[in-house]
């Protein structure tokens, strides 16, 4: 692997999904037609967010993920190398998921996925599993059993509960991060959240908040305020996870993580799509 001007390693492990993106005035109603007055295509989803801001914060980042032997999988492939992430990708015979998001006039995004997601396994034998061991933390959103515990090699682990059945077999996390309002997240975070030293608990615009085990305590976070207009919210809990993994991975403390990752989740908001708004090395929005 390439060494970058990061003072951070950090890498994921995760799905990618391309997503066709169109801005619409209001999502459609049953049997009603409308029309996007903008479109843009962006690899994105859980793997692919997390990593480029990664990228942007620490100079550099990694992402082990799996894609179809197919022309969305190149583009993908392509386009997060030119965003600055350093991608392996397990090859599929199964199609490349991909996903309709339509972003309304107030911003809020709905989401269609087409497809199997694709996750990376231990059976990938191409992938570099034991670079992980040299990383100081790593985000786990897709992959199995072995694919967690290589993860868990790296001095930081955070997972999203979106990871579900590789979570809840004894592998320690260092934090378990989920939406409250997702009612999916939450159901498959009960069978990690005891795992966890952090749990983390996003609700949007009215901050979050968090439990630890060791010691035992909990608290809670204000949303930062967005650094421009709020153009459209696809991709700002993925970049709210990215900061916190980040700044965990630096050896910040649960209370200055969350304020990272909270700008982070704000900046996103600034941007069209997932990637326009997110935060840089400099502390501002690209």
């Amino acid at each position: 692997m390439r060494s970058g001007p990061a003072d951070v390693k950090v890498a994921v492990v995760g799905h990618v999904e391309l997503v066709r993106f169109g801005l619409v005035d209001h999502v459609p109603v049953a049997g009603e037609v409308v029309h996007a007055r903008e479109e843009l295509e962006e690899p994105a989803g859980g793997g692919a967010v997390v990593a480029v801001q990664l990228a942007r914060l620490a100079g550099n980042a990694v992402l082990l993920t799996a894609l179809g032997e197919d022309e969305p999988g190149r583009r993908s492939l392509t386009r997060l190398r030119e965003l600055g992430v350093e991608v392996h990708a397990a090859r599929r015979h199964e199609p490349t998921r991909q996903a309709v998001t339509l972003l309304d006039g107030a911003g809020e995004r709905t989401i269609t996925t087409f497809g199997k997601r694709l996750e990376p396994v231990g059976d990938d034998d191409e992938l570099p599993w034991r670079e992980l061991q040299g990383m100081d933390a790593v985000y786990f959103t897709a992959g199995d059993q072995f694919a967690l515990g290589a993860a868990r090699a790296a001095r930081v682990l955070v997972a999203s509960p979106r990871a579900r059945g590789a979570l809840g077999h004894g592998v320690p996390l260092d934090a378990l991060v989920l939406s409250a309002q997702d009612t999916i997240e939450r159901r498959e975070a009960a069978r990690a959240q005891e795992e966890a030293e952090l749990v983390v608990l996003t609700e949007g615009g009215r901050g979050g908040t968090f439990n630890t085990r060791m010691p035992v305590g909990s608290g809670s976070w204000q949303a930062a305020q967005p650094p421009g207009p709020v153009i459209d919210t696809y991709g700002c809990g993925d970049s709210f996870a990215a900061g916190l993994t980040y700044a965990l991975g630096t050896g910040a403390d649960p209370a200055s993580a969350l304020q990272l990752a909270a700008r982070c989740g704000a900046a996103c908001l600034t941007g069209r799509g997932p990637y326009e708004g997110q935060l840089s090395r400099s502390g501002k929005p690209l």
